[in-house]
């Protein structure tokens, strides 16, 4: 419920995109407002603007554009936890996880996810705002965040914002500075990012740490992205892919009955073992491995992937994810099945062909996000322009060179005693596979004295699995119940 709106104004700069067209680069707007979360009424403000990201020498070079949700009636105040909360891309506005996960309000869909019309927003009875407070930050060319123009009308360079390590450092100076502003120093800490916002979280850890001496309680990924396996490619990042197959396969009914009959946390085990121990092996051997065998694995990933054994020998063991949502229900109905979410039906020209025509999850879910985040912006928040709000934005190249993002995180997690990690992951999700989460997971900490640190979720639902209102609800407890075992209650830093 909205009770008013008061419009702050912390600074006057402002930059432009054409002559006419400008958007505040330090503005807040904000809002007070209540949801009712687990049965009790929280109030808290929205604050909607801009803050400036300044360069080594104290020039601004862009603004962001974020949200801010800060619960008012908690005696805790300062002392509670804050979210700095990302998504991904990269060139992705922070729009998933802020009107359809952790925020005070989401999506008007069905509770599989599919929209509904009147587009729009609701009430989040399972926010975490009940126990932490949230900010949703909009990376440089996401949502209405932009580069600034010098006094000579010249851009900054591309390279200082649209690569892995450019995007971490920056990112880190700006929390800094919000940090300081909303004088929320003492607050436990924690960042949360989805897709590629996992390889952007791993790489914050560290950079806070070092760079911005701001320690963390917890480094959340959300159907994280890890570079290191999905560039890959080869017989690791194939076989990580199968349990997947598994997953996909049940849901459509295309398994044997022998696992048909069983529930899918009973198959998925059986998956993962043949996965690494049995098909790994045999990619790896290529075109040396006998024939005799060949066929044997061949007919066993058909029993675990609902594929036939002769396309799977077509496909010399390795088969691709794209050939995959194309193939599994080419000949039982036609139609192929989402890239980020397997549930999803798609239509595509013609039957024939290795990959779908479009990924019927994506264009479903802009269908829904899309009004519904501009509505929000400019009616609830307070926030008009003209400015077109990035849902995916342009960054050019990225450079993934020198990902260390990875070993960024174990260094953090070694550095610091109190932190923790928790992932989240979708079992229907085609694109950052529950497996090969697991799997990063696994690699982060190779000498296995931190694993009890790390913990995994898993959703029956796929990338953006808190659409389905059965996640929503299991996703946000699993959130909550993280956050509040991660707080130290008075524990010493030390091991």
């Amino acid at each position: 419920m909205k009770f008013q709106i008061t419009l702050l104004l912390l600074l006057s700069f402002a930059f432009s995109f054409s002559q006419n067209l400008k958007i505040p680069t330090d503005t807040a707007y904000v809002t007070n407002s209540s949801v009712l979360i687990k049965e009790k009424t929280i109030n808290y403000t929205a604050e909607t603007g801009f803050q400036p990201v300044w360069d080594d020498n104290g020039k601004m070079i862009a603004s962001l554009y974020y949200t801010y949700y800060k619960r008012t009636n908690d005696t805790k105040d300062a002392n509670r936890p804050i979210i700095y909360s990302f998504n991904g891309g990269p060139g992705s506005a922070s729009v998933w996880m802020h009107i359809a996960y952790t925020g005070p309000k989401v999506l008007k869909i069905d509770d599989e996810g599919y929209p509904v019309q009147p587009y729009g927003v609701k009430d989040n009875p399972n926010s975490i705002l009940d126990i932490a407070d949230i900010v949703y930050i909009n990376p440089v060319n996401t949502g209405y965040s932009r580069k600034v123009a010098d006094k000579d009308g010249e851009l900054p360079s591309d390279k200082l914002f649209f690569g892995i390590n450019a995007d971490v450092k920056y990112l880190a100076s700006w929390m800094n500075t919000f940090t300081t502003r909303q004088n929320r120093w003492q607050s436990p800490k924690y960042i949360i990012g989805e897709s590629y916002g996992g390889t952007r979280v791993m790489g914050l850890s560290l950079e806070l740490q070092d760079k911005q001496w701001m320690y963390l309680n917890g480094v959340i990924m959300v159907s994280p992205a890890d570079y290191k396996v999905i560039r890959t490619g080869g017989p690791l990042s194939s076989s990580l892919n199968l349990p997947y197959y598994t997953a996909a396969a049940w849901y459509h009914k295309m398994l044997p009955e022998e696992l048909q009959s069983k529930d899918l946390l009973e198959i998925l085990p059986l998956a993962e073992n043949f996965a690494i121990n049995i098909l790994m092996p045999a990619i790896t051997k290529g075109g040396f491995i006998s024939e005799t065998k060949k066929n044997e694995i061949a007919k066993q990933m058909s029993y675990y992937s609902g594929l036939s054994e002769k396309v799977i020998l077509q496909q010399n063991l390795d088969v691709p994810t794209r050939f995959f949502w194309k193939e599994l229900l080419r000949d039982k109905t036609g139609q192929t099945i989402g890239r980020l979410d397997s549930r999803y039906i798609g239509i595509d020209k013609v039957e024939t062909g290795t990959r779908p025509d479009y990924s019927p999850e994506l264009t479903s879910w802009l269908h829904s996000f899309t009004p519904a985040i501009n509505h929000y912006i400019q009616n609830e928040l307070g926030f008009k322009t003209d400015v077109k709000y990035n849902v995916f934005g342009n960054v050019g190249r990225w450079d993934n060179s020198n990902d260390t993002t990875r070993d960024d995180l174990r260094q953090a997690m070694a550095q610091n005693p109190y932190l923790k990690v928790l992932t989240q992951s979708g079992y229907y999700d085609g694109a950052t596979t529950y497996f090969s989460a697991k799997y990063s997971q696994w690699q982060i900490d190779p000498s296995g004295k931190m694993k009890d640190r790390f913990f995994f979720k898993g959703y029956r639902s796929g990338h953006m699995m808190y659409l389905r209102n059965e996640d929503l609800i299991k996703s946000n407890d699993d959130l909550r119940f993280f956050i509040e075992n991660s707080l130290t209650k008075g524990k010493s830093a030390k091991y």
